[in-house]
């Protein structure tokens, strides 16, 4: 597959709008996209799977009395461009015959202009034999350590080339670029397993963030937590103490706190995948989310996180805006079709799609809870009977955002303010409010990490979304924990 480039790209998108201008509606925009992507993994000292997925094609999205049409291919063709551009007329026009609720864009200037990732090395031409040699060198280190019965590891790199052009005159170019890599070490003592692994946060950048990862000098800390990890007695249940980890705090502020501050979410137009919120309007600026612990912040602005990509699919500049201030709920994810629901007279520019086949809508900003002025041993030092939670594990919670369990990837008992072993199988479980409440300490921005996903799951066909959930080190009073089932 050879990517169009340059000007065969710009007659494309003009084709298509002139067909949109001619048929009376009152917007519409395309975004052709070419997509890099290639996953290397291996398990157990060998090379699984190399995977190089190659993306190309194109969206045309109408707006026609008030209702939406999209459409899509990866046809490119003088006769396959104006023909998609009618089809998504022709929707639209079907949808606001049915349509009861005007749909009315929030104002937005005009922009053009060029975003690019910046980056030092390009992972797609790093050689394959390099990357495959780091791999299979963290595999054999592992296995040399006993105990270590099985391993895994892999690299992620993901290239994004985009225009948006607009009927409105918005001309955007794009070349986001992002990287990921991971292992993973299995152990078998006393005819039990536990795994532990190391990963690098999803950013954008280049493969100088796997270069610099230092994936060997972690081999012997993740194999020996492995090992422990299998001999650990399982957590007592009863009210604990929690001191989370950054990492293990992007999965409880995705899903607790992200998710329900999506405004078509709380509107309940987004019901069927994964539910609704109970963060309903009449709750923005009087709710109490949290303690005066818990600011969150929308950062779609933060170089190398993965919202932040200069602008949205609406195009419209990424910004920086606050969720929670000092525990009251402040703010939403919007884009143009839903900020006016609210009163805002500007979309947040949260708007994704996940690819040139799929209609964009509101997306989880790059929500992060906010430095405090602890360090991570004061958070400790003021736990009399606790448990450190690093990475993610299990989760579940309701169709309305409220009632939670969470799981990790590593647990170690604190004991008056020190932590003393390892632990397995714990789960904590709470309501989303409370539990913010008791929040009473958050580490410096020293602790900070960004780690985030690139699997949100949401709409009808499914999507998925990426952002990064910063955060430092958090601690939460007197919280339930059960005991999940052990493995034999």
């Amino acid at each position: 597959m050879t990517p169009l480039k340059g000007p065969c790209w710009d007659e494309l998108a003009e084709l298509a709008l002139n067909h949109v201008r001619h048929s009376g509606a009152e917007y519409g925009d395309i975004r052709i996209q070419h997509i890099d992507t290639q996953i290397i993994s291996g398990e157990d000292q060998r090379i699984a799977n190399i995977q190089n997925i190659q993306d190309l094609g194109f969206g045309v999205r109408v707006l026609y009395d008030g209702a939406w049409g999209f459409a899509a291919s990866s046809i490119f063709s003088i006769e396959e461009i104006p023909r998609v551009a009618e089809l998504a007329v022709q929707i639209a026009k079907g949808s606001a015959s049915i349509n009861q609720t005007r749909i009315q864009l929030t104002a937005e200037p005009i922009y053009q202009g060029t975003v690019k990732t910046p980056w030092k090395l390009n992972p797609f031409d790093v050689p394959l034999e390099d990357k495959t040699a780091l791999l299979l060198s963290v595999m054999g280190l592992l296995h040399q350590h006993p105990g270590i019965v099985r391993s895994q590891a892999s690299m992620w790199a993901c290239r994004d080339r985009k225009l948006f052009v607009s009927m409105d005159g918005a001309h955007l170019s794009f070349d986001l670029m992002a990287v990921q890599g991971r292992f993973e070490a299995t152990a078998l003592l006393n005819g039990r397993f536990a795994s532990r692994g190391f990963n690098t946060p999803h950013l954008r950048t280049g493969y100088e963030l796997l270069a610099r990862a230092n994936f060997l000098q972690e081999v012997s800390r993740v194999a020996a937590q492995a090992r422990e990890k299998a001999n650990a007695p399982s957590v007592h249940p009863g009210a604990y103490d929690l001191v989370l980890d950054p990492e293990h705090l992007a999965l409880t502020i995705h899903e607790s706190c992200g998710h329900p501050s999506e405004l078509d979410r709380a509107l309940g137009y987004e019901a069927n995948y994964a539910g609704t919120s109970f963060l309903t309007p009449e709750n923005l600026g009087h709710f109490r989310y949290g303690s005066s612990q818990v600011n969150l912040i929308a950062d779609n602005t933060e170089p190398e996180t993965l919202a932040a990509t200069g602008f949205d699919d609406d195009g419209v500049p990424c910004q920086r805006w606050e969720i929670v201030r000092e525990g009251l709920f402040v703010g939403y994810c919007t884009n143009r079709e839903v900020a006016t629901t609210i009163g805002d007279i500007r979309s947040r520019g949260s708007n994704r799609a996940e690819s040139w086949a799929s209609i964009p809508m509101v997306r989880i900003a790059n929500i992060g809870l906010a430095p405090g002025e602890a360090t991570l041993d004061q958070l400790l030092s003021e736990v009399k009977r606790g448990i450190y939670i690093e990475g993610h594990g299990s989760y579940s919670i309701d169709q309305r955002r409220y009632n939670f369990q969470f799981g990790g990837d590593a647990f170690w008992l604190i004991e008056n303010g020190k932590r003393t072993h390892m632990l397995r199988d714990v789960i904590y479980h709470g309501i989303t409010p409370e539990f913010w409440h008791r929040c009473d300490g958050v580490a410096d921005a020293n602790h900070r990490g960004r780690f985030g996903f690139i699997t949100c799951g949401k709409g009808q066909p499914g999507q998925a979304g990426w952002m990064t959930h910063p955060a430092s080190h958090a601690r939460f009073r007197t919280i339930q924990v059960i005991q999940g089932q052990a493995m034999p």
